[in-house]
């Protein structure tokens, strides 16, 4: 599988397929903790090397985030990479010149990840947001967490909301790129848009929101309407 063949009619199709079967497992459509964590692993064990099967997998970085890297480059500073999945947001952010970390609760994504850059300079690793390792706590000057939130119901995402709150050095930076909804709008997820209320908790959680850029993806049916937020960590 290469990565041109991505957005073909073929690769939609299976595409689509996946989508309605892994909708269909135990955790396709929430539920507890160990649920989603299993259905996770389950996505890219049966992908069986196909991205078509990864159903958030673009197999190139968000543009919103290579925006937002043109104007913000990295010097070295370190960074941490959400849920990196098969690694291409990861990549960009360490090729805008930050010493970057990336991690994912599926081994599967990290190895298939390790597979497609041999040369990386990305430290990729398996970890779970949360029960993150302890000598992560406070370590990096930006966090970006793309699409991860959206991913979970609650309590879940409060939950995974305050660890990455808790990943960011005083003074750091974390970048936040989701779906959104307006406030009281109800959702029939996955994913589960993130209403103003919930994506601005960081502000209860010791950060500053500096910038709000909302922007729409457009699909041959409808738009997608998103967030890219950036908060500055106080203190």
């Amino acid at each position: 599988m290469t990565d041109e063949t991505v957005g073909s009619e073929a690769f939609l199709a299976r595409r689509d397929a996946a989508r309605r079967r892994l909708d269909d497992l135990t955790g396709g459509k929430g539920g507890t903790e160990l649920d989603r964590k299993d259905w996770f692993q389950t996505v890219y064990r049966e992908a069986d090397g196909d991205p078509a099967a990864v159903p958030w997998a673009d197999m190139k970085p968000k543009q919103a985030l290579l925006t937002w890297l043109e104007n913000n480059p990295g010097y070295g500073e370190r960074a941490l990479d959400v849920a990196c999945g098969l690694g291409d947001n990861a990549e960009a952010l360490a090729a805008a010149g930050y010493s970057t970390t990336a991690f994912d609760l599926a081994d599967g994504a990290i190895d298939w990840a390790r597979k497609r850059f041999p040369q990386t300079a990305v430290d990729y690793q398996v970890a779970d947001l949360l029960q993150m390792p302890e000598d992560w706590n406070g370590a990096f000057d930006l966090v970006h967490e793309c699409y991860t939130l959206q991913a979970l119901q609650e309590p879940l995402r409060s939950n995974a909301l305050k660890a990455l709150a808790g990943l960011v050095k005083p003074g750091g930076q974390l970048l936040l790129i989701t779906r959104c909804r307006p406030e009281g709008v109800a959702v029939d997820g996955p994913p589960w848009p993130l209403a103003p209320s919930e994506w601005k908790t960081f502000e209860s959680l010791g950060f500053t929101l500096m910038e709000a850029h909302e922007y729409e993806i457009a699909r041959k049916d409808r738009s997608i309407p998103h967030v890219r937020a950036l908060f500055h960590k106080t203190g």
